[in-house]
């Protein structure tokens, strides 16, 4: 196993990628502007730039966004008297990189036109995408691994950012069957290095087994998730005691209550990548204490409490932001738990080829619509959330399966497409999408995102 991060990858646009954007980096010593998506990965992105900067001597400034905003990214490099980093966005608009003063780097393994070719830049702005080097962006390299793998490439001190590469890669659902590719050889030389500690257990995290069962969102197990009483009858007749905390099962108790939350499951049809979750190997993280999951989730919920910056203090060791964040995953997780109940409940609009609901809270949906399709809804349709804001373009979010995407799904493309449609923008990836669209523009942009599934979905004989 390679000890360095030079070896990883053979086509030579991997090295001269990484190359371009660490010379304009310590090309350029002082402050920097870092730009970066306010969800789990984006900040776990931040989290470790932040740090490696640090190292350096660097001073930050550090903005997140919170959705696909061309205009404020315009407005940002403008007030922006210094060189920028992006992270976890940015690619979509390598135009207008080329109009600001200073060096801009950005990270990012979302899709942009014209992907896996970038267009010429000049030469104080560099793009580093995997998708340009025959790495999928959207199982094999995630932000947060990019720019874990990018300090490294800075310094070799930076592979202790493992812990905000493996939570970002979490929270963009790229663990979900193991760690693959590109990401699977950073996990496995962090291991090396004793940074993380494989090991079994079951997704479960609360003071009890009980409570983290009638708390569960992922996976979201129908008649338990949300529903204390019934989890304690549940868990008497498998042989656990509702009280015990998670960490005091044996392994026997542990692979009980693992078939028994495996055959719930089974019997909801959730598809495939829902039951892998049960089964996966966990990742520990000894410097902190935590599973990566939690971690993530932690981070998570500083998106969601519009507090972006406490992921990246709590990443920078700032003892009060953990505190904060462990409360602030509570309400993080409450929010969503109480979303999925509705959704339970109320059910959501159905069309010829997609899904849709509306979400109150905008920082929630996406993982609404992410757990949604994956626990309680038509595996075989594309989920769509929108979030209209009291003024403003109105936010979506796009969530599918695998088996969707195998079938020929592309929700980037048909969000991008969409969303032009109505004079909007939209991209991401094959498996997650998202857009920002005009106001009142939600009913022109679902039957356009529609009819593009349409055309992109292969049909199966005996499904819908």
């Amino acid at each position: 196993m390679p000890s360095g991060p030079d070896g990883f990858v053979a086509d030579p646009a991997y090295r001269t990628e990484f190359e371009r954007a660490r010379g304009l980096v310590l090309g350029h010593p002082g402050r920097w502007r870092v730009i970066y998506h306010y969800d789990a990965d984006g900040i776990a992105s931040a989290s470790s730039i932040l740090r490696a900067f640090s190292r350096l001597g660097y001073a930050v400034q550090a903005t997140a966004l919170s959705g696909v905003e061309r205009e404020r990214m315009a407005e940002l490099l403008r007030a922006t008297a210094s060189p920028v980093l992006v992270a976890d966005t940015g690619a979509s608009w390598l135009d207008l990189y080329g109009g600001h003063p200073h060096p801009v780097v950005v990270l990012d393994h979302h899709q942009y036109p014209g992907v896996p070719t970038p267009p010429a830049l000049p030469s104080h702005v560099a793009l580093v995408n995997p998708l340009d080097w025959g790495v999928d962006g959207m199982s094999e390299m995630c932000a947060a691994t990019l720019s874990w793998l990018f300090t490294i490439f800075l310094d070799p001190r930076n592979w202790d950012n493992a812990a905000w590469g493996l939570s970002g890669g979490i929270g963009d659902r790229q663990h979900v069957g193991g760690f693959r590719g590109l990401n699977r050889l950073l996990v496995d030389e962090a291991v090396r290095r004793s940074l993380v500690v494989r090991r079994a257990g079951l997704p479960l995290f609360g003071a009890s087994v009980g409570a983290a069962v009638s708390t569960s969102i992922d996976p979201f197990v129908r008649g338990l998730s949300g529903h204390p009483s019934e989890t304690a009858a549940f868990l008497a007749s498998v042989g656990v005691e509702a009280d015990r905390s998670p960490a005091s099962l044996s392994p026997e108790e542990s692979a009980r209550l693992a078939s028994a939350l495996r055959d719930r499951l089974v019997a909801t049809r959730v598809p495939p990548e829902a039951l892998e979750l049960i089964d996966q190997e966990r990742w520990f993280l000894p410097a902190l204490g935590l599973d990566a999951e939690e971690v993530s989730n932690r981070q998570s919920a500083a998106g969601r409490a519009r507090s972006p910056g406490l992921g990246i203090a709590f990443a920078l060791g700032d003892r009060a932001a953990a505190e904060r964040l462990r409360r602030a995953e509570e309400g993080w997780r409450g929010g969503i738990l109480k979303g999925l109940l509705r959704l339970e409940e109320e059910g959501v609009n159905s069309m010829s080829f997609l899904q849709w609901f509306e979400s109150p809270d905008t920082t929630l949906a996406g993982t609404q619509a992410g757990m949604a399709i994956l626990y309680l809804l038509d595996p075989n349709r594309p989920v769509f959330v929108l979030s209209h804001g009291e003024r403003g373009p109105s936010k979506v979010s796009a969530r599918a399966t695998r088996g969707l995407v195998e079938r020929g799904l592309d929700l980037a493309a048909a969000c991008r497409e969409a969303a032009r449609s109505v004079g909007g923008e939209g991209g991401g990836h094959r498996i997650a999408s998202g857009a920002t669209i005009p106001a009142g523009a939600a009913p022109a942009f679902l039957e356009a995102a529609d009819r593009v599934i349409g055309g992109q979905i292969a049909p199966v004989a005996g499904v819908p």
